[in-house]
């Protein structure tokens, strides 16, 4: 039996004339990978910015286990387990990847580091970091200063420090972006493998259609801010709307 984790209820953002989010029913249940699709202005990356707290509604609800959210702050819902990674990595390139993800769980923990040399004397935030470069592949990288990682291994981080801040729904906005063909399917292997083994729900905006295809439990596809079509994979792939519209070919005979 599936379990609802986030529902939004006719959710409503709308910038000037332009609805990006229209009147929005979007659900997640709990423990699935969802992938969110759409041309470029479809609304994916509003509605997330919307359910993380970045943007505030116009109208309409969101509810998370069960909680009314709508008007909670951005830390309020990171404390009630909503992270997400984003699409432009957003990584302090001057420090070591191990002291970015320190950071974090210094945050989540609500200590204020004195400055950086902090992280290396808190042995506990020190070893949670540590394990956390192991489940992303990164470990052998943990005193390089993040600015000299390659591509894939900026997303890589990204998606660790929000994976730090230990959510139940991870938001991941284009993971794959960015990097080489070759990277994209060693990229989502890891995430795919931490997420699953610690039993996250994991929402994945994604324009490689392979990907999509590859790593989801379901699809959710948006057009001009509303929602078009949502089902599995293999329900996506057959939809003639999905695929005239925003995949551009017919569907298979």
């Amino acid at each position: 039996m599936t379990t609802v984790l986030l529902e939004t209820r006719r959710l409503v953002k709308a910038f000037g004339a332009n609805r990006a989010v229209d009147a929005v029913d979007f659900t997640v249940q709990a423990g699935e990978l969802l992938a969110l699709i759409g041309s470029n202005g479809a609304g994916k990356t509003t509605l997330v910015n919307l359910i993380s707290g970045l943007l505030q509604a116009d109208a309409g609800t969101i509810v998370f286990e069960g909680r009314d959210v709508t008007r909670q702050s951005i830390h309020e819902r990171i404390e009630a387990g909503i992270a997400r990674s984003f699409q432009l990595v957003n990584l302090f390139d001057q420090l070591t990847v191990a002291d970015n993800v320190a950071l974090t769980i210094f945050a989540r923990q609500g200590k204020t580091p004195h400055l950086w040399t902090v992280a290396a004397r808190d042995t506990v935030v020190a070893d949670e970091a540590a394990q956390v470069l192991r489940q992303f592949g990164l470990a052998s990288k943990a005193g390089m200063p993040a600015a000299g990682l390659s591509q894939g291994e900026r997303k890589l981080l990204d998606v660790a420090v929000a994976y730090a801040l230990k959510p139940k729904l991870l938001f991941l906005d284009e993971p794959t972006s960015g990097v080489s063909t070759r990277e994209k399917a060693p990229i989502m292997d890891v995430v795919t493998s931490v997420v699953r083994q610690e039993h996250i729900t994991a929402v994945v905006i994604e324009h490689d259609m392979d990907i999509v295809f590859r790593y989801s439990d379901r699809i959710v596809a948006m057009h001009q801010g509303a929602i078009l079509a949502q089902g599995s994979p293999d329900e996506i792939r057959r939809n003639e709307q999905v695929t005239t519209t925003l995949i551009g070919s017919p569907p298979p005979a």
